[in-house]
């Protein structure tokens, strides 16, 4: 019996990572579906390691999936964690 750590079969790279979220964030839309975004990408990518990076996305909180399609959310403006974080809830 083997020890160790399992490795997947459809592990993404950093560099295919880094490559789905430029293209999700140049999109001209604001949503955009899975055929779509396979072909806003200028490298062709297997559908399970994208399903993968789209999950990953998904949990970090830098893109909502909706049955219309796929949006990007993240917002990385200092001010705009400011005012959530010191903002008032009603």
């Amino acid at each position: 019996m083997k020890v160790g750590i399992q490795i997947q079969k459809h592990a993404p790279t950093l560099n295919t990572v880094i490559m789905v979220e430029k293209a999700l964030q140049n999109a001209k839309g604001s949503v955009v579906t899975v055929a779509e975004l396979k072909k806003l990408l200028p490298k062709q990518v297997n559908h399970y390691t994208l399903m993968t990076i789209l999950s990953y996305l998904e949990e970090s909180n830098k893109i909502a999936v909706t049955l219309k399609g796929i949006t990007w959310i993240h917002n990385p403006n200092p001010n705009l964690r400011k005012a959530i974080a010191t903002g008032m809830e009603l």
